[in-house]
């Protein structure tokens, strides 16, 4: 064992020291990594330059294609050579992506810094989850991990809404301040990736890939391709996830400008909605929580994914002060959820299975379906059917859900859990959002996990 995971741990469910380093780091990385100054006027950024619609969500289109290609190495990668360094990688590469617009602002630069960020969060989409939740097991803190996890995110989004406002005076000043900003807080997440403690017993020591062979890689894919393939409770959980991955993309992502343009509010509007927004999300994923433990994960990310769809058909019937707050209850229910589902999603990896090879097929699969979403936008908002839209995204989510319930109430998801955990008895049984089977008690913000151990 390393020496920074020799500490002495204290009694059960407090943080051990290294516990609280892996914790720590992670909330910087996960602020730094993810705190892109240019979110709120890339679109207005890229039609400055020159862009039109269809060139702006054609590249937005083949970001999320290229993205599921590169998810599938770099999962692999995670596995060999360890998370931490898979960290490293993406914050170097992320620093890079966020400067090409600033040497090249034309089609090709801003290509460029798509499919470069696309790399940079391919290597770090898995790894920073799998990271985390390997590194507090390795503690025996593991039920830190759903409060961990959202705490990062909320941190993060609560940065945002402190910069976001800043963007345009500083553009003011320096037209290209946005990506040169970015630029910057991505080398402070790489100083984090830098300080982050090696995990021993976990899989994850530096240099483990030294003389292993590319078919090393081919047997790891197999490997998680067949543990999807005989997990169905595993893919069920996949799928599910698409809904609120899809939906809190499209929406605030490429149609957050679209939806407020359409509604006579107006760009200098934008930062401060968004900042709305991000307070609301990040409130929201602080607190994933005080969501009733009376019914299972699974339930509450469904209901939370149609309460997406739900806000998204209301915005064509309100107001511009309707849609403001409809996009506020859209960003709340994104941040109940993807806590949530993230817990889900490494919990139903089994035993011994490539974790962050499994996240990076999640991925791949949200952002194959992102990638159809975004082709699909950019011809309604070319035509002028935005409204359209918003409905057809709402019912579709409805159809996905109802077939994912279908398979809930069949009795696949009840064998399948039980083969994750290796007994009938509590995971079998409804669980609370944080894991806990729903009649057995638990404290107030805690999960358990069952135990895992890599060979």
């Amino acid at each position: 064992m390393s020496a920074g995971l020799a500490s002495a741990r204290p009694g059960k469910g407090a943080l051990t020291h290294t516990a609280r380093r892996v914790i720590r780091l992670n909330y910087g990385f996960q602020l730094l990594f993810n705190l892109l100054w240019w979110m709120p006027v890339f679109y207005a950024y890229q039609k400055e330059a020159g862009l039109s619609d269809g060139q702006i969500f054609g590249i937005q289109s083949i970001y999320y294609v290229a993205f599921c290609l590169f998810e599938i190495p770099t999962g692999l990668i995670a596995d060999r050579i360890g998370t931490r360094n898979c960290l490293r990688a993406g914050a170097v590469v992320m620093t890079a992506a966020n400067l090409a617009p600033v040497a090249s602002a034309s089609y090709t630069g801003f290509l460029v810094h798509f499919l470069a960020i696309a790399l940079g969060r391919s290597l770090t989409s898995g790894a920073a989850s799998a990271y985390l939740y390997d590194g507090l097991r390795a503690e025996k803190c593991d039920e830190h991990y759903l409060k961990a996890e959202g705490t990062a995110r909320a941190l993060g989004l609560a940065a945002k809404v402190v910069c976001w406002p800043l963007v345009g005076p500083l553009m003011a000043l320096a037209h290209a301040a946005p990506y040169v900003l970015s630029a910057a807080s991505a080398a402070g997440s790489l100083a984090c990736a830098v300080a982050l403690p090696r995990l021993a017993g976990t899989g994850q020591e530096p240099g483990r890939a030294a003389g292993r062979r590319g078919g090393a890689f081919l047997r790891d894919a197999g490997s998680a391709l067949r543990c999807v393939a005989s997990s169905p409770w595993l893919a069920l959980v996949m799928v599910q996830g698409v809904a609120v991955f899809t939906l809190s993309r499209i929406c605030q992502v490429n149609l957050f400008q679209p939806i407020l343009l359409h509604h006579g509010v107006g760009e200098a509007s934008h930062g401060s909605v968004l900042a709305a927004m991000t307070v609301a999300e990040a409130v929201g994923s602080a607190r994933p929580q005080w969501l009733s433990r009376r019914l299972s994960p699974v339930a509450w990310v469904s209901i939370l994914s149609l309460a997406l769809a739900g806000t998204l058909a209301a915005m064509t019937l309100g107001g511009p002060w309707a849609v403001v707050a409809l996009l506020c209850l859209f960003a709340a229910a994104t941040g109940f959820a993807y806590p949530v589902q993230r817990k889900l999603m490494n919990d139903a990896v089994p035993a011994d299975a490539p974790r962050a090879t499994l996240l990076s097929i999640e991925s791949i699969v949200d952002r194959a379906v992102c990638a159809l979403a975004a082709v699909a936008v950019g011809a309604y908002v070319a035509a002028g059917h935005l409204d359209a839209l918003l409905w057809h995204s709402a019912l579709a989510t409805v159809v996905l859900l109802g077939a994912v319930q279908l398979l809930l109430r069949s009795g696949v998801a009840t064998a399948a859990r039980t083969s994750v955990s290796g007994t009938g008895g509590p995971a079998a049984r409804p669980a609370r959002p944080g894991g806990t089977p729903a009649d057995e008690p638990a404290p107030p913000g805690t999960a358990h996990s069952p135990a895992r151990r890599r060979p």
